[in-house]
């Protein structure tokens, strides 16, 4: 099936996104034009780390993609004795590259894992982070992953999550996607770009509603859980066990 353009000199096809191949080497410029306030998001990550990461801390940082917040986290509790960042991500190639990156700032504390979040087991930790990732995991296994993680979590740990999001109903849906095209022709995307990267998404991407998310913490075991962030279709959310 033909490819099609998607900005930034990259072409996927119909329902064809994958973060592997070239889309890594163009991945973080990518992301941060085409998500609002990424690095924003990421610098709230570090921050509110601050009130969960402890000496012997273990995090876990699910769809590292190239490494960037574990390798952040790394460096702004460098002071920590005997910290374990472990970065997880199902493709290979981000996981290559997050070692790159590892070799390149010299940090010892974090360990990239080429591993499935949904499959492998997890040890008992005081953070873990997902990133804009639990929108790429299958549905029907997500319930099973958010109750893994709040068994995994040590009392008084956190779970936090970017997500993009769906509207409750359909008007606010068709107003969140409006303001979203707006803001990618702001960024300098072309109408076929545009078309393209929601193409190349079907079936990839799958959002759920701030209340979706917010039910499966309940289910999980979360009573404690806010939202930190929100832009548009994007947002952020802190829960606590």
């Amino acid at each position: 099936m033909a490819k099609g353009k998607v900005g930034d000199g990259l072409e996927v096809g119909n329902a064809g996104w994958r973060f592997r191949g070239p889309v890594v080497e163009e991945f973080d410029a990518h992301v941060g034009k085409s998500v609002p306030f990424y690095g924003a998001g990421q610098d709230m990550v570090e921050g509110i780390s601050d009130f969960f990461v402890s000496d012997d801390s273990v995090i876990y940082d699910f769809g590292t993609a190239t490494g960037e917040i574990a390798l952040r986290l790394a460096n702004r509790h460098k002071q920590r004795p005997n910290l374990r960042i472990i970065g997880v991500d199902v493709e290979a190639d981000m996981i290559a590259r997050a070692e790159a990156k590892k070799t390149e700032q010299g940090l010892t504390s974090v360990t990239f894992l080429a591993d499935d979040v949904v499959q492998m087991p997890l040890e008992p930790c005081d953070l873990v982070v997902a990133y804009y990732t639990i929108q790429f995991i299958r549905p029907r296994v997500r319930q099973d992953l958010f109750n893994k993680i709040y068994s995994a979590l040590n009392w008084g740990g956190a779970f936090l999550l970017f997500e993009k999001v769906r509207g409750p109903d359909a008007r606010f849906q068709d107003i969140l996607t409006a303001l979203y095209t707006d803001y990618k022709l702001q960024q300098g995307y072309n109408a076929e770009e545009i078309v393209g990267k929601t193409r190349s998404l079907k079936g990839v991407l799958e959002p759920f509603s701030t209340q979706g998310n917010f039910d499966l913490l309940h289910r999980a075991g979360f009573v404690d859980y806010m939202t930190v962030f929100k832009h548009i279709c994007f947002e952020g959310i802190l829960a606590i066990k």
